[in-house]
Parts: structure tokens; C-alpha cells; sequence
């Protein structure tokens, strides 16, 4: 293969100036950089260096047109979650890629920094290139070129997954990083999902071992002759995710673990994190101004030096509050149901939503920290522990343990009652929580007959009807995760409600069998950073039970 070289005086393709390598790999370097052709203001954008080999027949001129259509049609899978190219031109003998901008730092970066991982954020982070995965793999098309400078984490711990369309669009059979090849990438065979889940393993036992399965033996024929032939060193260091690993990395590519099966192992690794019950209600940062510090128009080292500087504090707390999240109990007394006179403010029953349609709807969810951000710290938690019965007793003061007679439960804080219900018949209701002079509301909603892709009904059930009422705005973007080891979907908005901002954050999740519930918390948006909002929130997500499904 040639390697390209260019001075950071130069610009790519007449427009692009590098600024700063972020991410080396086999073959490939990663700039921050910025856009000197997008008019009077620099945008900054990710500049990707891919040395090409010599092609005397000028095959690799179909490169950068597959690249650009593939990228096109993930990021309409996945937006947000799919790193958007805006440009890819083949130039000095590489192939560069321009991205949008992504506010997040490279995996590869951050184990460089931090050595390893423990497994519950490796498997956090599994989940989220999972889910990835899941939409491309649905739709015929393979990654093949995964690692860790492949996958931006942000700040909330999502990531962004650039380089789809790289793998098949030239004449080499492995562009970037050969210790992340499948051993049927080193043969040089044809190559399809079970490649990209390959690279998931060899992810996930580099974040937890805090080396590749198969060290890069500097060329890469080299490397891929390892992948192909050694034998894999068992992991000592992944604890509950050891199995999942092994099961990814086997050699033959038959056998290697289904994404329903990778997606069931993660989930459980992470309401096996035994540290969760000893942290308590630690408030975590909202990130709103983070995300402000790499607004367009500022200089992209900035920014970096804002995200390097906060990135660190910022994951700490997240992760504790995340932890924190899951420990809270859920016991097994509580109270009568009762209706009380009073109605919930319309941004709790969605004003113009139809019940009947059978989305998850969202519960409000105030913010441990402040103004609306584009990812609550909510957002983030991934499944609660398995129901438990446990001591009321356990539960944060303030609140007790409400069983409805519809089957579900749920802490409430102390005098809560119900202040609505809504049936459709069988298929769906909505009972909306709340007390007199206290502005905050929790509205539980199931349905059966939920589609089966909980963003797609957020994005295409609710989100038109909230829409239409009350100076809507959604705040950041409509996340896939997961809750109680069930596929979920949460989204964050503002709205009017008879004169006063109200801030609502919502998780919808599925049963099965078209099967739904969803919460939503609404509270005063002038309220959203007191702690004990925080603490209200964090405790009904811990402790809701669907009841027996």
C-alpha cells in the first residue's frame, strides 16, 4: 500500500486545513481540521487520511462514490449515530473523508489514555455499537473495516460510528486495522455480518484487557497472519463479559454469537455491576454547556481543548449516576389506588395525542443539573436490576411502593395519588400520577400494539401530535437504549402548558408481543435542577415493574 504524507499547510482538495491527528491506525489517520470553503465563517469537520495501493487500472476511482452512498444511507438508519460524509476525495495517493463535525472523542483515544475499562462501560458501549449494527445488518450492509478509531464515545457515553463503505470499495482487502480483522478478512474471503461482530469482540476485549485479542505485528500481512492461525488469549479481566468475548471471536465465523444473543449477554453484564447499591443519589452534570463549547464557528482546537478539559469529570459522574440509578430498590408495599379530583397539566396527557395509538409516551424527566441538555443524564441508563422484593424501608425517604391494580408498580413520592386514568379498552391506558400543588407528574401509559422499533414510534406516533401544541421543542435527539434488559427508546422536550414552560422526559419500552410501556416525567422547567426532581426521576425509573408479562 502507498502512504500518503501531507504538510498541515496544505489543504486537501482546496479547502480542508488539518489541524490536529487524533486517532493512528494501520493505514489511516484522523484530523481534527475545519472547512475553509463553507463560506466567510471555518467549519470545523473530522478529515480521515486512507492510504491507497498503487492501481495502475484506476479501479479506486469508485471508492469515495460507493463510500458517499453507503454513509448516506446509514445515517438515514441511524441519525445522530452515524457519522455524516460530507466530502471524499482521493488525492497525493490516499483516499480522504470528510465527517461533520462529532462531538465526541475516538475510542482508541480514550483507552490510550485510560488503559482499560471496567465491564460494565465496555458493555455499555457494546450495546451502543450494537445497535448500530442491528440497522445496517438489517439492511444488507457490513461494516467491515470496525475498531476502536471507527467509534466516537460522547460525552453521555453514546457513540457515533464513522467508516461505513470502506470495506469492498477498494482492491485491498483491509484499508485500516488489521488486529480488528475476522480471521476470514486475513483469507482474503468474502465477508458479511458475522465480520463486524468479529470486530465487536475484538472491541470488547480491548477495552476490557486493554490490548487487541491479536497484537498488530507491525505489517499488516503479518498481523492478519495472527488473526488467522494463533490461538485467542483467554481475557482475565472481562468478568461477566468473558463468555460473550470468546463467543464473538471464534475462528469460524459459524459459529460465532448472534446479535439477539451478544445484545441478552451485555444487558446482563450490566445489572451484574456489584458497586451499584453502595453510591447512593450522586447528582450528575448536564452537558448542554459542553455541547455549547463546539458550536460552529468556533475554532475546532477550542473546542477540544473545552471537551479534553471536561471529559474526565463529566464520565465520572455520569457513570456513578448511572450506577446509582440501578441500585435504587425496589420493595413490595404501597399504597391503595385512589382517583383524586384534580386533572395533570396537558403536558402530561400529551395535548393531541392519541392514547389509542400505542406508542411508548414519554414521562418528563427533570435534569440532575440544570437547563434542558441534549442528553439527560436518564438517557443514559441502561436496564434497572431484575424485580426484587426487598424492604420498603430501602426505598429514599419520601416515598413509598405503589402497586396498581392494573399490575404495575412503582415508587411515588409521599402523598402522590392518581390523578387520571384513561382506558381504550384492552389494547391501551394512561394513568397519570401526581398531588395538589405540586407541579411535577408522572403519566404511566401501556399499549398492545406498539410497533417493534421504539425510536421509530417516538419519532413517528408522538412526536407529530407534541408538534402541534404548545412551542414544542425537542431537546437533543430520540436515543435507542436499554431498560430492564428490554429494548427502549427515550426522548427529551419543552413545551408551553397554560403559560408555563413545562420540561418532560420520557422512556418508552417493549414487552414483546406488541407490547408497551411508557413513563413520562413532567415537571416545571424552572424546577428541573433541584436534586430532589433528580432524585424523583432516578427512583421511578429504578423501581417501575412492569408487573407479569
Amino acid at each position: 500500500m502507498g502512504r500518503a504524507h501531507v504538510s498541515t499547510h496544505q489543504l486537501v482538495a482546496g479547502r480542508y486545513r488539518l489541524l490536529e491527528i487524533i486517532q493512528r491506525e494501520t493505514n489511516r489517520i484522523c484530523w481534527y481540521a475545519e472547512d475553509l470553503g463553507a463560506g466567510e465563517v471555518s467549519r470545523p469537520c473530522l478529515v480521515t487520511q486512507i492510504g491507497l495501493p498503487q492501481d495502475p487500472f484506476g479501479s479506486e476511482r469508485r471508492t469515495a462514490a460507493r463510500l458517499l452512498r453507503t454513509s448516506e444511507n446509514m445515517a438515514l438508519l441511524r441519525p445522530g449515530r452515524i457519522a455524516t460524509v460530507v466530502d471524499a476525495v482521493e488525492e497525493a495517493g490516499a483516499l480522504w473523508t470528510v465527517n461533520e463535525w462529532i462531538d465526541g472523542t475516538p475510542l482508541g483515544e480514550l483507552l490510550a489514555e485510560q488503559g482499560t475499562f471496567n465491564y460494565v462501560r465496555a458493555a455499555r458501549i457494546g450495546l451502543e455499537v450494537l445497535d448500530v449494527l442491528d440497522a445496517a445488518h438489517g439492511e444488507g450492509i457490513t461494516h467491515g473495516e470496525l475498531s476502536p478509531g471507527q467509534v466516537f464515545v460522547r460525552e453521555d457515553q453514546s457513540v457515533v460510528v464513522t467508516g461505513f463503505g470502506l470495506a469492498g470499495a477498494t482492491l485491498a482487502p483491509r484499508l485500516t486495522a488489521p488486529a480488528y480483522a475476522s480471521p476470514e478478512q486475513a483469507r482474503d474471503q468474502r465477508i458479511g455480518p458475522a465480520a463486524d461482530l468479529w470486530a465487536l469482540g475484538a472491541i470488547l476485549y480491548t477495552m476490557v484487557e486493554g490490548r487487541p485479542p491479536f497484537r498488530d505485528r507491525g505489517r499488516p500481512e503479518n498481523t492478519l497472519k495472527g488473526v488467522d492461525r494463533l490461538p485467542l488469549r483467554t481475557p482475565m479481566r472481562a468478568g461477566p463479559l468473558a463468555q460473550v468475548v470468546q463467543g464473538l471471536l471464534r475462528k469460524d465465523s459459524r459459529e460465532r454469537l448472534t446479535r439477539p444473543v451478544v445484545r441478552a449477554a451485555l444487558t446482563r453484564a450490566l445489572s451484574e455491576d456489584p458497586d451499584t447499591a453502595a453510591l447512593g443519589a450522586v447528582p450528575a452534570p448536564r452537558l448542554r454547556g459542553v455541547y455549547a463549547a463546539v458550536r460552529p464557528g468556533v475554532p475546532a482546537w477550542s473546542r477540544r481543548t473545552v471537551i479534553a478539559g471536561t471529559t474526565l469529570a463529566v464520565v465520572t459522574v455520569a457513570v456513578a449516576v448511572l450506577l446509582a440509578t440501578q441500585g435504587l430498590p425496589g420493595g413490595d408495599s404501597g399504597g391503595e389506588a385512589g382517583p383524586a379530583p384534580a386533572r395533570p397539566p396537558a403536558s402530561a396527557a400529551s395535548p393531541g395525542e392519541d392514547t389509542g395509538r400505542g406508542g411508548p409516551e414519554p414521562t418528563g424527566a427533570p435534569g440532575p443539573t440544570g437547563s434542558p441538555s441534549p442528553s439527560p443524564t436518564p438517557t443514559t441508563a441502561d436496564p434497572s436490576p431484575a424485580p426484587t422484593r426487598s424492604d420498603p424501608a430501602a426505598l429514599p425517604p419520601g416515598f413509598r411502593l405503589y402497586h396498581a391494580p392494573e399490575g404495575f408498580s412503582v415508587a411515588l413520592p409521599n402523598g402522590w395519588e392518581r390523578l387520571d386514568t384513561d382506558r381504550q379498552g384492552d389494547l391501551a391506558y394512561r394513568v397519570v400520577f401526581g398531588a395538589d400543588g405540586d407541579g411535577r407528574t408522572l403519566a404511566v401509559t401501556y399499549s398492545a400494539r406498539v410497533g417493534p422499533d421504539p425510536v421509530a414510534v417516538w419519532r413517528d406516533e408522538v412526536e407529530p401530535n407534541l408538534r402541534r401544541s404548545g412551542d414544542y421543542e425537542r431537546i437533543g435527539e430520540i436515543r435507542a437504549t436499554t431498560y430492564q434488559g428490554r429494548e427502549a427508546a427515550d426522548m427529551e422536550w419543552t413545551a408551553d402548558d397554560g403559560g408555563t414552560r413545562v420540561h418532560t422526559f420520557g422512556r418508552g419500552f417493549l414487552l414483546g408481543g406488541g407490547r408497551s410501556f411508557s413513563l413520562r416525567w413532567t415537571t416545571p422547567d424552572a424546577g428541573w435542577r433541584d436534586e430532589a426532581n433528580s432524585q424523583a426521576l432516578r427512583t421511578v425509573l429504578a423501581t417501575f415493574r412492569p408487573g407479569s408479562d
